[in-house]
């Protein structure tokens, strides 16, 4: 493999050799999740926790439960169309593409960083995050760090619950860009409803806050966890690098959805704030992730959301990451 530079995508460049080591699926009882509207709760049928050695790094993915996103969502492609692929993919349901909620907590056993912190019963059949940490035997106030990705709702609604400050002890590090966009009042007065709530949400958690840190850039945050510039769905939408021992992890949060990607780089999400820009960087990332075999994290793929981008026959597809279930 050869070796790059230390530069991100949104340059056209990945750094370092994404090659990363044993998945470790925990044996753990059923994450619960909110049903919306309610304060019940139901299973998930899906094993709540897997984990992935990055060096010196465990990095645990954490269901928060799914939602389905209509097929009328993915402009650049008719309903019809979006159906079939998912037929042809053996996942399509009435309800459309299902969306899983994916949130990852990265450890060295001096921090904990927690990438997203999910809808928080805010869509769908979510709501699981605290139940997922609660397994591993945390509670909020033990994460020293979130890295909000970007500023829709379903990434940064569990940052405020009941009007407060979820994770009072975290340190909070969003794109400069994101937060400008997002807490813009002439922004949210020209954007469309299914938006509000993202703005709405944007102003409690820079109001609820201090310790957050808009961030500019690429930037390590601690040794080994570094921002990835991936932006085009929103204006500061960022990755971030796990990387230690000569093995990395890229969570690429909405850069990659089910059904539609990798294999059509043209077709959008409702959400997305400039789709040209993000179909630009779709076409820089997922040829380079390819390439190099990189290894992915992505926010929205089944649970727990770990894969890579291969050619197969001149044609993109996701290939989900080998793990096995062992202690």
């Amino acid at each position: 493999m050869p070796h790059l530079s230390r530069r991100s995508f949104a340059s056209g460049l990945l750094g370092g050799s994404l090659v990363g080591g044993g998945l470790i699926g925990g044996g753990l009882p059923p994450v619960l999740a909110a049903t919306p509207g309610t304060s019940s709760a139901k299973p998930v049928s899906v094993t709540p926790l897997a984990q992935i050695k990055i060096g010196r790094f465990t990095v645990t993915a954490l269901t928060n439960g799914y939602a389905d996103m209509p097929y009328t969502f993915f402009p650049g492609r008719s309903p019809e169309q979006v159906e079939q692929a998912a037929a042809a993919q053996h996942t399509a349901r009435p309800s459309g593409v299902r969306f899983l909620f994916n949130q990852y907590l990265v450890e060295d056993g001096e921090r904990r960083i927690l990438i997203d912190a999910g809808p928080a019963g805010s869509i769908g059949q979510t709501g699981s995050l605290p139940q997922a940490l609660g397994a591993l035997g945390l509670q909020r106030d033990q994460i020293d760090a979130v890295i909000v990705t970007h500023m829709d709702k379903d990434h940064m609604g569990g940052l405020i619950v009941d009007g407060k400050n979820n994770y009072p002890k975290a340190e909070l590090y969003v794109d400069r860009r994101d937060v400008r966009h997002w807490s813009d009042p002439a922004n949210a007065n020209g954007a469309p409803d299914f938006l509000q709530p993202s703005f709405r949400m944007a102003q409690d958690v820079v109001r609820l806050y201090p310790k957050l840190q808009a961030i500019d850039g690429e930037r390590e945050i601690v040794r080994g966890v570094s921002i990835v510039d991936l932006t085009g769905h929103t204006p500061g939408h960022i990755g971030v690098r796990i990387e230690d021992g000569g093995q990395s992890l890229i969570m690429v949060s909405d850069m990659v959805f089910p059904v539609v990607h990798p294999g059509a780089t043209d077709v959008a999400f409702l959400f997305e704030q400039d789709r040209a820009a993000a179909q630009a960087m779709r076409d820089r990332f997922f040829p380079r992730a390819a390439s190099e075999g990189a290894l992915i994290a992505a926010t929205h793929m089944p649970f727990p959301g770990l894969g890579r981008i291969v050619s197969d026959r001149g044609q993109l597809r996701w290939q989900v990451a080998d793990w096995a279930l062992q202690l």
